[in-house]
């Protein structure tokens, strides 16, 4: 987790049914490289690129985090980790994919900057707890890519930091599919709740 994360008691969770101005919308990592014809693709990756886009309106705060590695990040296999290259720092690559509507962020916040340093988690080696804060955010609600990896994460260090935390299920899509039940256990061991965008979005329509 970040290190300007400060420890607080978990707020309990809330029914996830009305997005509203206190609420952030936290889109992991839709970057090119985990789209189709990406260097990591992700199955499927872009169809959560509109839904997102719908949903960013509902949200007083809209949160886009983005991998933005060094060319020999530790990670990657010729540097002893488990992925290829991906995501590197200006590059194709590491852009957002170009259908997701940029002008609707509020925040982009990137990470796993430094060589030796990785980072699943929007949370981690960053301010983003810090920053929610400022702007009065209680809950967020994460989708983006890929589920079993950096949403997963992401959602784990926002409900640690504090902020009652929900996953939208149709707006994630997982590097390995079936491992999907299991993650949804976890959370919801965690405290963690789940949600879909049909759910959010009929609430506040």
């Amino acid at each position: 987790m970040s290190a300007t994360t400060e420890p607080t008691e978990p707020t309990e969770p809330t029914e996830p049914t009305r997005a509203h101005a206190h609420d952030a919308l936290i889109i992991v990592d839709v970057q090119n490289d985990f789209c189709p014809g990406g260097a990591l693709a992700v199955a499927d990756g872009d169809a959560v690129v509109p839904i997102l886009n719908r949903l960013a309106a509902h949200f007083g705060t809209v949160v886009a985090t983005q991998d933005w590695h060094p060319a020999a990040h530790s990670s990657f296999v010729a540097q002893g980790g488990p992925w290829p290259p991906h995501c590197i720092a200006d590059t194709p690559g590491a852009e957002f994919h170009p259908d997701l509507d940029l002008g609707a962020l509020d925040l982009v916040v990137r990470k796993a900057m430094l060589t030796a340093q990785d980072a699943y988690s929007g949370f981690d080696g960053t301010d983003l707890a810090a920053q929610l804060r400022a702007r009065g955010v209680r809950r967020v609600f994460v989708g983006g890519l890929a589920l079993d990896y950096c949403v997963d994460a992401t959602a784990r260090d926002a409900r640690a930091a504090g902020f009652a935390t929900a996953v939208i299920l149709n707006a994630t899509r997982a590097v390995f599919p079936e491992q999907a039940p299991q993650k949804e256990a976890a959370w919801r061991a965690a405290g963690i709740a789940l949600t879909t965008s049909a759910a959010l979005t009929s609430a506040t329509e």
